[in-house]
């Protein structure tokens, strides 16, 4: 009985891994590539297990999980500290062109604003970032945040994508976009330093591919690389940062990050997972900030869970473009740039139709 069961989840584990590979954007085939770390996990195990199994069935499991483990490590090596840093860490000093970014999704229907206004004074960042907030997540965090953060972009919604940005530093142009679909908000806008710089950010929270939201990742896929595209276009000293309903090594993260440029502060320092809060075991990076070459890295953390379904994510940037040429840049190839044009001619088509 033991040998069955394990050849049969090595099997099944095999064909997520596989399924995740493939080119489309059915949902159902898209979450494949968000539990890597738990596939991996489980197929360590089963390979550990089988030499239990005294029968041909032995060699079977072994053989399966092993081969999906050699298939999965590439993908989450780099998010851990045995991969060599993407961005490069700050030099002590420089504060005047530093930025501190707070990002929280704060599940609309959680009620505890007083938990993570508490993060945010004890914290004190120059930027926060809320995602999923309506009318009463505003009203609670403008009455404690206006007065320290006087400059902000608001964009209370009930259907589960509101917005809000909160600055202590002047905010240049701001604007709220609807960039593929008419219900989901986007927020661009130019960051003035204490330095006096003047930086890029945007802010995203795409519509998940998922059985409640949407069937396919189309429209997640196409918001993306459409920012990705403008980025590459105007490749000024820009941040994105959101819950990009998408995991940090996924296919359509990876062709973001060659269309844009962007980099991954996460790279060769963690993971930083931050949904689920309730499920340890079922936890992925789906919170994220990219930066552009122009950025190092001083601080990063995870911080502690306020009654959402996500932690939230803080992370301090320096904006130093002499120390660009320190990192590689990716790059994306002719193929990737037909790909990430018809995507987004896709998704604004099919947005029209429906």
């Amino acid at each position: 009985m033991l040998d069955l069961l394990l050849g049969g989840i090595s099997t099944l584990l095999l064909a997520m891994t596989l399924l995740g590979k493939l080119p489309t954007q059915w949902w159902w085939i898209r979450a494949c590539e968000f539990p890597r770390l738990q596939i991996s996990a489980i197929a360590l195990a089963i390979a550990i297990l089988s030499p239990l199994a005294e029968t041909p069935w032995l060699w079977y499991a072994l053989g399966t999980s092993l081969l999906t483990l050699a298939l999965q490590l590439p993908r989450i090596l780099p998010w851990t500290r045995l991969w060599p840093i993407q961005v490069q860490p700050a030099e002590p000093g420089q504060t005047s062109r530093c930025v501190t970014l707070l990002v929280a999704n704060v599940l609309t229907s959680n009620r505890h604003s007083e938990k993570l206004i508490r993060v945010i004074h004890q914290h004190d960042p120059d930027l926060v970032l809320t995602l999923e907030s309506d009318e009463w997540w505003q009203k609670s965090l403008d009455d404690a945040l206006d007065e320290g953060w006087p400059y902000s972009v608001k964009v209370p919604l009930d259907n589960l994508y509101g917005m809000h940005l909160y600055s202590r530093l002047p905010l240049e142009r701001p604007e709220v976009k609807w960039l593929i679909q008419d219900d989901i908000p986007s927020i661009h806008t130019g960051v003035t330093l204490a330095s006096g710089d003047i930086i890029r950010l945007h802010t995203l929270h795409p519509r998940p591919p998922a059985p409640n939201e949407s069937e396919e990742s189309l429209w997640r896929d196409a918001e993306l690389l459409l920012v990705g595209k403008r980025i590459h276009e105007n490749p000024l000293p820009t941040l994105v940062a959101g819950d990009l309903n998408d995991v940090a090594w996924s296919r359509s993260t990876r062709l973001f990050c060659h269309v844009s440029g962007m980099l991954d502060p996460r790279i060769g320092r963690g993971m930083f997972s931050t949904f689920h809060a309730n499920y340890p075991f079922l936890r992925w990076p789906l919170d994220h900030i990219f930066v552009s070459e122009h950025f190092t890295l001083k601080h990063m953390q995870r911080l502690p869970r306020f009654g959402s379904d996500h932690f939230p994510i803080l992370a301090t940037l320096c904006f130093r473009p002499s120390r660009a040429d320190e990192t590689t840049t990716p790059e994306a190839d002719r193929e990737e740039y037909r790909e990430a044009d018809e995507t987004i001619r896709e998704g604004k088509e099919r947005e029209q139709e429906t």
